[in-house]
Parts: structure tokens; sequence; C-alpha cells
């Protein structure tokens, strides 16, 4: 029995494990919804397509191992889209995009809504194409999605005339393949691991910033034990926030700047030399630097990197402790933490005053910490930060308990996250 188009991307996307996608309903994209409703999925409806990916973009952070699925209609559609594209691609949330196009038997004739989505998109995706035959959409789908979670995660597009999403086919023509949603976890060079090793040994002031590949490697327990064991103070920044349980003795987030100051070395454990660290600069000339990443192209970035360590940062981790289980090595830092956390205790009490003052308007201390308390009467909470130095401030404030459990723009700084990320959440 024939189907069209849309059956053939929704059994797809099922394949995938989908388990909703997030849209407003245009006429170039309808057989998809036909298809979905056929096969479980959710049709979330909002009223503005950039929307529909932030939320995409929120799923995927809400479920690692899964991808986020958005359908966009064709021009004003993707156009209105495009920001929560690019935020998704700064913040290398594993997404897949559907955009419609004008009939391909009327291609470049001037079609309604008709324009180069690929040409806009192409810069802030990893991966983006047309199909053109309809019994090839499970295919590209496969091929997209593959794209999306390889090495650093980020958005991919795939744009589907309405004639060919439309167009009809046996299902034997269409066969759905095997598709995965998490990458091969691929663990890093045993030489380098040795030498981050020898590194760690010769230093007496290093400190661990965890940041956003921790999330998309899932790697918390891997770091959490190797923080533990060795007592390295850890500070957390991007989707790496809620990677370390705030009650750790090693987490720290109010002395980051004393610490960069004196440190002789630095773990960067997914964490990117942008602006954030001063693209590198905000690291004394001395210290050593340890990277670990998922992709090769990050190593380095901005700054040398004495030892890179690329691959799955839940491999990295746990072969560096293997490492040092084999080599006899024990590592403790406790003192230098203790130092830190005396600086710590004593910037916790300079801000006490602002946490508790009256003054009119509020202050935003003040406001994170009654948002702070009510939280801790919520079980489970997901807190979502939208703005950019009210992120900040919250940052220094709210605890974030749960893996996964805060969610804001990230590098981009998209405003108006708030509303579709809570309604993925």
């Amino acid at each position: 029995m024939p189907v069209h188009g849309g059956k053939l991307a929704a059994r797809a996307l099922k394949e995938a494990g989908v388990d909703v996608i997030f849209t407003l309903a245009g006429g170039h994209i309808m057989p998809i919804y036909d298809g979905c409703i056929d096969e479980g999925i959710k049709v979330v409806d909002v009223r503005h397509e950039q929307a529909a990916v932030h939320a995409a973009d929120a799923w995927a952070r809400c479920n690692p191992g899964k991808i986020g699925v958005a359908a966009i209609t064709a021009g004003p559609g993707v156009t209105d889209g495009v920001t929560g594209i690019a935020n998704a691609w700064r913040a290398n949330s594993p997404i897949l995009v559907f955009g419609g196009q004008g009939p391909f038997e009327n291609l470049r004739r001037g079609s309604l809504q008709e324009m180069d989505h690929l040409g806009v998109v192409r810069p802030i995706t990893k991966y983006c194409d047309a199909i053109y035959q309809t019994h090839r959409i499970p295919e590209y789908i496969e091929l997209a999605i593959r794209h999306a979670i390889s090495g650093i995660p980020g958005p991919a597009y795939l744009e589907i005339p309405m004639d060919v999403f439309m167009g009809q086919c046996e299902w034997e023509q269409a066969p759905v393949p095997k598709i995965r949603t998490q990458a091969p976890r691929i663990s890093p060079d045993r030489a380098e691991l040795r030498k981050a090793i020898e590194v760690l040994e010769s230093s007496e002031r290093p400190m661990l910033m965890a940041g956003t590949s921790v999330k998309w490697s899932e790697a918390y327990d891997e770091m959490n034990r190797f923080i533990s064991e060795t007592h390295i103070p850890t500070y957390t920044n991007g989707m790496g926030r809620g990677s370390v349980p705030p009650d750790s003795p090693e987490f720290l987030n109010r002395s980051r700047r004393d610490a960069l100051k004196q440190i002789d070395c630095i773990v960067l454990a997914g964490t990117l030399l942008d602006f954030r660290l001063r693209f590198g600069q905000s690291i004394p000339a001395d210290a050593k630097i340890i990277q670990l990443d998922m992709d090769n192209t990050l190593i380095g970035q901005n700054r040398q990197t004495d030892v890179p360590l690329v691959g799955n940062l839940a491999c990295s981790f746990d072969l560096l402790l293997e490492e040092m289980k084999n080599a006899g090595v024990q590592l403790d830092f406790t003192s230098w933490r203790d130092q830190l956390r005396e600086i710590e205790t004593k910037a916790e009490a300079e801000v006490q005053a602002a946490l508790n003052s009256d003054e009119v308007p509020v202050d935003p201390q003040r406001m994170c910490r009654e948002v702070r308390d009510w939280l801790d009467t919520q079980p489970d909470p997901i807190v979502i930060g939208d703005g950019g130095d009210i992120v900040a401030t919250a940052a220094k404030i709210l605890p974030v308990k749960g893996r996964g459990a805060w969610m804001d723009p990230g590098p981009l700084g998209t405003l108006g996250v708030g509303a579709p990320f809570a309604l993925a959440a």
C-alpha cells in the first residue's frame, strides 16, 4: 500500500526514539503531522518558529541520548527559526530541524515562500541538505541524526519540498535504517593519559573546570569519582552546572577568580577557552593546561594545550583513574582546596547583606535568594535562566541539585528562551 513522505519521516523518527516534535503548523509540512499521529509521536504546536526550535533544543538537553525535533514551514518559517538553530549551534544541542520548501517541480520558479534556506542555515548547522526523492526520506533522516550527534553535537537541517513530502511510495521501497542517537564512546590515547597524570603529580595548585561536554558525554559519575579521589577544587560553567553536587566538598563557585590567579594547572573538562575565560588569558601564562573534549577541533582553541585528551569524557576520567591505579599514583589536593574554601566562605559572608536587602527596586541577589529558598521546597526542580547578567548572578546563588536541572541560553546569549525551554522541560 503506498504511503506518503510524512509517514516515512515519522516512522524514521519513531525508530530514532522521538517522542515529540515542536512546530508551527504550515502547509508545506502538513504530511509529517499525519505520520506522527500514526506513530504516536506528540505534536506540540507553538505560535512562533523560533519557539519551536528553542523547545527542541531544550528537549535534547533534558533528555540525554535523545534528539530534539522541530518542523517549520518554508520562507519566513525557516527565517523565524534561524535564531533557535543558531542558539542550538552555540550550545552544542543535538537537534533535527525539518524545513518546508515549494514544490521541487517548480524549483527556482518563484513558488510561495521559496528561498535558499540551505544557504541561510549552512553556517549554523553541522549538516544541512535537501531531499528530492520521497523513498530516500528515512535514509536522509538517519544521516542527519548521525551528523548531529557525532563529535561535538549540534543541529542538523533537512529541507523537504512539499511535493516530495506528499509524494508516495511503497514501504518496501523506503526501508528505515537503524538510527543511533548516541555517538560511539571514543577513548583518549593512553600515552596522553599518562602525561596528564605526570602533570598533575607535579602540580600543587590545580583546578578543574567542568563544562558543556560533561553533559553531552554523560560523564557525571566518572568525573565525580575523579574529583572525590583527588580532592581537586572544581568549578562549573555552561551546561556543566549541576554536574557536581552542590554539597560536594570540592565544589566551589565564588572563588574562581582568586583560584585562576594562583593555579599552576587547569583541567578543562569540556570547557571552551572562549569569552568566559577571556579566550584563555584568565589562565596564568606558566600554568599547564590539560584539556578534555569530544572533538579534536576544539583542542587548543585560543590557547595551546599541554595535554590533549580527545574522546568521550566519561571514558577519559575512567581511564585517568585506571592509569593512576596501575601506576600506584595517589593525588590529594585537599590542602589547596581548603585554602580556596576559606576564600569561598569569606565571599559568601560578604554578600549576606545583599541577599537580605530591603532595597526597592529589589536587589537581584535578594530576588535570587528568595527563589533559592522556594526551590528548596520543590522536588527535582528544573531552573531556567533567561537573560544575561541575571544568569551570572543566579549561578552563584541558586544551587543546581540535579543533572540537567539548569538551563540557560548558552554562549549565544539569546533572550526569550524561557517559555519554550519551560514548555519542553
